[in-house]
């Protein structure tokens, strides 16, 4: 199935989860922020989350800065 991450298309299996997806681009979950289909998730929310067909994910890393 095709999703869209960050503009950029990817081509992902079906019944993927969204911690796999980030895993496959060497993210850490709990170091990024998720917005699917124009709408925040919370973190436990990203954790129970599998990628649908079309999706559109917007990924943001968190950045610690003093």
């Amino acid at each position: 199935m095709k999703i869209t991450a960050n503009g950029k298309p990817y081509e992902v299996a079906e019944d993927t989860s969204l911690d796999d997806f980030l895993a496959s681009l060497d993210l850490e979950p709990v170091l990024v922020v998720v917005e699917r289909n124009r709408a925040a998730l919370t973190p436990g929310e990203a954790r129970r989350t599998r990628l649908e067909d079309g999706d559109s994910l917007e990924i943001v890393r968190i950045v610690a800065g003093g």
